[in-house]
This record gives C-alpha cells, structure tokens and sequence, in this order.
C-alpha cells in the first residue's frame, strides 16, 4: 500500500502543473503533464448539473456523453458544486487513488509481494491520473479475485459494474465461464455469464430506456471514430487507406485470430492449463487488434501480470516500452502544433513521427512476445485464495 501510495503520489506530481488548465502555454506537452480529467469537464458539459444522458447536451465541437454510465457519473459526481479545473482534478484523483489502492490489496491478497508490480509499475505512475481506467481495473480485479474464491454470483456483478465503466471487464466472463465449463461447473458457468450480463443490464436499463439515443453515443462514437493515434492500425492506414467499417471488420477478425492461436498453442502444449488465465492474452490480443488503444489502456494488464502472467522480463520491457509511447506521443503532439505555427510552442522540437510510431511497434512486439511466452508457459503460479482444492494442488506442487 506504501509502495502504492508513492507511484500515485509521484503520478499526481507529474500531473499537477496541468490541473488547473491553463494549458494555453502549450505546458501539456512541454512538461508531459496531459490529462484527459482537465478538458472532460468542459467537453462532457458536466457545468450546471446536467445529468448525463438524461438532459441534452449542446451543440459543440466535441462529442457529449461519449462514456459508459458508471465513468458519466463518476464524472457528474466529481462536477457537483460547479468545481474549477482544480477541484475537479482533485476529487477525481482521490477516487482512483481509492481505485488504485483497493486493487493493491486485491492483488496482495492472491498474490504476495508479486503485487509490488502493479504498486511500483511505471505505467500506473504515467496513466493512474490520466482517464478513469482505474475505475474499470479495480471492479475487473475485484470480479477476479471473487472467481478465485469461488464466489461466482460476486465476480459477475463485478464483472457488470466494470463493463458500466469501461467495457473490457465484459470479456473476462469468457475465460471464467470457459474455466468453470472445464470442471464440469455448468452452474458456476450460467452464475458468471448471468450476473455479468444482469449487473450491466441493470445498470444500464434506466438510461437506455429513458434516453436511448445519449445512451448509445458511446457505442456510436467509437463505431464511428478513425484508427487512434496508438494503435497499429494508425501505422497501417497511413499507408493502405481503407475505410473506417472496413478496419472495424479487420480488428474484430484479427482479435478473434489472436486470442484463438494464442488458446490453441497453450491447450497443445499443457491441455489443463487453468482455463481462467486465458484473461491475459485476451486482453493482449484485444489492445493488439482495436483500432482504439488510448494510453491508459496497459493499465488493464498490469493486475493479469501479477495473478497470471509473471514474467519479470517482459514485464519491465512492456512498462519501458509503454513508458516510451507516452513520452513520444505528447512530444510528436507538440511538435504538430509548433509547425502549424502555435505561438505557444513556438521553437518546441519534439520528436518526429517514425519515433512515436517505433516506440508503438516495440510495444507491439513485446505484446506479441507476451503471447508467445504465455502460450508456451510451463505452468501458472497459483493464487492464494483460501479454497481447499487450490490449498491441496499447492501442498502437491
């Protein structure tokens, strides 16, 4: 929790010149201090007690509501009070401090000391303050270390709730469910897929029933947007420029083959490998297809690195290699900026563009790498959790 305590509080320092907007002098990108938090509060119309969803938004340069409900109210939450920048930076930082802390003691929980990766991980210190994500890795962790502990009704809501804030936590329910159908759990199984599918359900309805046009913007949005800036898919269309339905069809394809080659080649070599830690190169193969790979986004696989994929190694080529994307993806911002001529930025060098996207490559293959490695693992540590058959398999191993 201390070790926590620190890379919060050294990412909060890095954050703090920007929390107060007054980003006018170009500061974001001179001194890397870029949140989405600071901006969100104008772009999302939270001023004035609009409730997301439910009271229109105004016509603006910037879509509105284009969050899961939990994050919108998250956000509406934080905005009470009319709040300047500041305070709004503020309170949201102390409810993913929160976030952050509560899954450190999930993972020391499961794991021991191997949770000191996620505590001292340098992606955390860069992208905890960054966007919500910690909102959505702390449910997803909680609904984790629920299934662990055989407490399946538990971790679906978990799993519910986390797809609320971000959608990701959704597809956790395959693995889980994949697992339980392999101990011959068919209720266990229905208990997963069933309460993920019912805590969204339920968290959702209201708004979609009562607005559904708002309600769906999320889903419009990202259907709709170009390839993000940090994915391969950037890289890609710069050179072969296919239309936007076109590399929807291509990433959802491409994901599917990722996580299907990465089950075949773990199930040929260990065919009772613990079904439930396909979570990892799910999530591997999910970041290395979409074409939307917002920075924050490696803080979903920082829990998976501890519980079921510790590899030292690739795990401190991943954080440099993260890391770098962010140094140089604000920097090439800059740079942007200073040659359309803001006087801001005004003799701003920054780094070319082949810098940013080679530091995306390399992240790329050290995902690639991940799998590879996760494919031909010779076993997963397992976690403490308490329940008599994992006692008895570690007293065996």
């Amino acid at each position: 929790m201390a070790a926590t305590l620190l890379t919060l509080g050294l990412g909060l320092a890095l954050k703090a010149p920007c929390a107060a907007a007054g980003w006018e002098d170009g500061r974001q990108y001179r001194w890397l201090c870029y949140s989405d938090i600071v901006p969100l509060l104008s772009t999302e119309q939270l001023a004035g007690g609009r409730l997301p969803y439910l009271e229109p938004c105004r016509e603006a340069q910037w879509p509105c509501d284009e969050y899961p409900v939990l994050t919108m109210y998250t956000m509406r939450l934080a905005a009470r009070g009319e709040p300047g920048f500041a305070t709004f930076f503020a309170r949201n930082a102390l409810l993913l401090a929160v976030a952050a802390l509560a899954t450190a003691a999930l993972l020391e929980r499961v794991a021991g000391r191997r949770a000191l990766l996620f505590a001292l991980s340098p992606t955390l210190l860069v992208y905890g303050f960054m966007n919500w994500d910690l909102l959505a890795v702390a449910l997803a962790t909680a609904g984790t270390v629920a299934f662990l502990r055989r407490r399946d009704r538990a971790a679906g809501v978990l799993l519910g709730l986390g797809a609320g804030a971000k959608l990701y936590p959704a597809l956790l329910a395959l693995p889980f469910a994949l697992h339980r159908l392999r101990e011959g759990d068919g209720r266990g199984l229905w208990r997963v897929v069933g309460w993920t599918a019912g805590a969204f359900v339920v968290l959702n309805a209201p708004f979609a029933l009562a607005a559904p046009a708002a309600w769906a913007t999320v889903f419009r949005y990202n259907a709709s947007r170009p390839p993000d800036y940090d994915s391969l898919w950037f890289v890609a269309c710069r050179a072969c420029p296919w239309s936007v339905r076109t590399v929807n069809a291509l990433s959802l394809a491409a994901f599917a083959a990722l996580a299907l080659l990465a089950w075949w080649c773990r199930w040929r070599r260990e065919p009772t490998f613990p079904a439930w830690t396909f979570g990892f190169p799910l999530l591997v193969a999910f970041l290395l297809a979409t074409k939307v790979y917002s920075p924050q986004y490696g803080l979903w696989l920082l829990p998976w690195f501890v519980v079921a994929f510790p590899n030292p190694w690739l795990f401190a080529a991943f954080q440099a290699a993260d890391a770098a994307v962010f140094v140089t993806r604000f920097q090439w911002f800059g740079r942007l900026l200073a040659q359309a001529g803001d006087p801001a930025l005004a003799g701003f060098a920054g780094v070319p563009l082949w810098a940013f996207q080679a530091a995306l490559l390399a992240r790329a293959a050290i995902l690639l790498a991940c799998l590879w490695a996760w494919a031909r693992s010779p076993g997963t540590p397992l976690p403490r959790v308490g329940d008599p058959s994992v006692v008895r398999a570690e007293a065996a191993a």
